[in-house]
């Protein structure tokens, strides 16, 4: 009924910049929060940025000021702008999203195929 798709993920040089997006399509009513997570190889899968619908931000302390996570409620789309890469940064991103497809329900989370980020020279 919903799916969520990712794009933007490339190889790129230390200290470069990428753009995600993530644009949810299907049966939907509204859309609480959606977020970016990473999993780097042999590591858990992460958050990294995750937005309200009412704007709010949060962020991990090792993407706060080079990341921004922002949405388009118009859209269904949320984005995170990655600024300053880092090897580090290195990872499959997959977008998050809390939805649900009718005004009486729940919401529920879907997930991304993920899209791979790699940082490196």
């Amino acid at each position: 009924q919903v799916q969520l798709v990712e794009s933007g993920g490339a190889l790129v040089q230390p200290g470069g910049s990428l753009r995600l997006s993530c644009a949810a399509s299907g049966r939907i009513f509204d859309i609480n929060a959606m977020g970016w997570y990473r999993q780097a190889p042999g590591k858990q899968r992460e958050l990294v940025a995750a937005i309200t619908n009412g704007g709010s931000t949060n962020y991990a302390d090792s993407v706060k000021g080079r990341f921004t996570i922002s949405r388009d409620n118009a859209k269904n789309t949320v984005y995170l702008q990655m600024n300053s890469l880092k090897p580090e940064d290195t990872a499959v991103f997959y977008c998050n999203a809390e939805i649900r497809s009718g005004a009486v329900g729940f919401f529920n989370d879907y997930w991304g195929q993920g899209t791979q980020v790699t940082v490196s020279s």
